[in-house]
C-alpha cells in the first residue's frame, strides 16, 4: 500500500492531473488482489484492498502489475514507460484519460 500510495500520490499532485476525478484500480497479479481508490482534487483517496474476482468494480483507470514491479518503480529501479513498453505494466483507460495520463507518466 505504501508503494502504491507513493506512485499514485506523485501522479495526483502533477499539475496535469488538476481537475481529474476518476476511479482507479491497481491489480497486483502475484498477490491476486486489487487496490481500489479515487483520484481527485490532487490526491488519491479511499484506497482499499479487495481480492481479485468478478465482484471487483471496473475503474476508470486500471493498472495491472506485480508487486515487485510496483516496488521497483517506487525505488527508481524501473521507469513506468519502460515497464509499460516491455509489457510488465498494463494501463487501461478511456481515450481521453489515456491522452491526459501520458502527460503524467
Amino acid at each position: 500500500m505504501t508503494a502504491l500510495r507513493s506512485i499514485l500520490g506523485d501522479l495526483a499532485r502533477n499539475p496535469a492531473a488538476e481537475g481529474l476525478d476518476r476511479s482507479l484500480s491497481c491489480r497486483l497479479t502475484d498477490l491476486d488482489e486489487v487496490v481500489l481508490g479515487r483520484l481527485s482534487s490532487g490526491a488519491v483517496r479511499d484506497l482499499h484492498v479487495q481480492p481479485h474476482g468478478p465482484a471487483v468494480p471496473k475503474a476508470d483507470i486500471r493498472l495491472t502489475m506485480t508487486s515487485d514491479d510496483l516496488v521497483a518503480m517506487v525505488d527508481g529501479h524501473l521507469h513506468f514507460g519502460q515497464a509499460w513498453a516491455g509489457g510488465r505494466v498494463k494501463l487501461e483507460a478511456g481515450l481521453r484519460d489515456l491522452l491526459r495520463l501520458r502527460k503524467l507518466l
